[in-house]
């Protein structure tokens, strides 16, 4: 049985992670908690309330009874975190993204690529069965030669969660919508296309009706490895709680439209194929509905369960790594930089585990 910590009980996946676990109980076992977030103990669930609590990382590692963690902290409260863990031998599960930035996240990192302990990232988007068939589509060159990548991700308001959350809090937080959101697109956009992204231009800032001290939401042009373009829109902009997202790929040889949320389905792949002959290939190729509790359905189980087979046989590594996760606040730093020089910035950031 691999036994967790569960680091940041109020996190606001905290719940949802904890309801995946509870589905892997026959592999993994939660055995403590480090409340964080002022001790706030509002989400926890009863038949929780027994473990022992302890008030922080270095008071846990005293108690040493577990195998792994999984790190749901503030961004300010992660690399330490992360790093004393790792140096302990202990296993890592980390809330996406880590840190503000990639210079943050850098003692952490180097912590876990050093003692080499079982990680994973919450980034379960590179565990969706449609984001993986567009990967293998661009593998095996059914796009042709790769033009464009347009994504975009909007979602509730400021309002919805109120512009004291901590999330919009600069000190804690450091940053805005692109880190705490549009990182999920951007870690998938190295993962699906195994290409770098070569140059960034981007405007951030606040665009709706609440001013908060990070953004809100913005734009990016991503210029890939392969000669093609991404883009990416996206913000804290819909007066409800709900949210809207999209891909569409487009090829010399293909474009395909890609609906990950689309109502009553696990997602919709729209594929407009060549016309060689007199008929055009086309096909609305649409997954069956995911009722997997937890948070992030299947997704999450399937990432959860390569941790706990990494950890188990202490051989290979995830899809989510630690140079990945830096690589994805990499490009986050890469936006940002541009957005505030209001300049293009040249970079080189992929995936170095998978590029092709």
């Amino acid at each position: 049985m691999f036994r967790v910590a569960f680091l940041g009980v109020d996190h606001p996946h905290g719940a949802g992670w904890r309801e995946s676990l509870s589905l892997l109980s026959d592999e993994i076992s939660l055995v403590a908690l480090v409340p964080a977030f002022d001790g706030r103990l509002t989400s926890l669930e009863e038949r929780l309330a027994h473990l022992p609590r302890f008030e922080s990382v270095d008071a846990l590692l005293d108690w040493n009874a577990f195998d792994g963690a999984i790190v749901c902290l503030p961004n300010d409260e992660v690399p330490h975190a992360v790093a004393r863990l790792a140096a302990a031998g202990k296993g890592v599960l980390l809330e996406k993204p880590g840190a503000a930035s990639a210079a943050d996240f850098a003692v952490a990192c180097q912590a876990l690529e050093q003692s080499r302990v079982p990680f994973q990232a919450g980034y379960q988007w590179r565990y969706d069965p449609a984001a993986e068939r567009l990967r293998t589509m661009v593998r095996e060159g059914r796009f042709g030669q790769l033009i464009s990548v347009e994504m975009s991700f909007v979602t509730s308001d400021v309002r919805r969660r109120g512009p004291e959350h901590y999330l919009f809090d600069r000190q804690r937080s450091g940053r805005g919508f692109f880190n705490w959101l549009a990182c999920h697109w951007l870690n998938l956009l190295l993962y699906v296309t195994g290409q770098q992204v070569v140059g960034v231009t981007a405007r951030v800032g606040n665009f709706g009706a609440s001013q908060v001290a990070v953004e809100d939401g913005g734009a990016a042009i991503l210029e890939l490895s392969g000669g093609g373009l991404a883009t990416f829109v996206g913000g804290y902009w819909l007066p409800r709680w709900t949210g809207e997202s999209h891909w569409t790929l487009r090829g010399s040889e293909r474009w395909v439209h890609w609906f990950p949320n689309r109502a009553n389905t696990g997602g919709v792949l729209e594929i407009h194929g060549p016309q060689p002959q007199f008929l055009a290939m086309e096909e609305t190729f649409t997954l069956p509905v995911d009722r997997t509790p937890g948070y992030g359905g299947a997704r999450t189980l399937r990432l959860l369960q390569e941790w706990i087979t990494s950890a188990r046989t202490r051989a290979g590594s995830c899809r989510n790594t630690p140079r990945s996760t830096s690589a994805t606040l990499q490009l986050l730093d890469a936006i940002y930089q541009a957005s505030e020089s209001r300049q293009r910035v040249a970079c080189a950031i992929g995936d170095e585990e998978l590029a092709t």
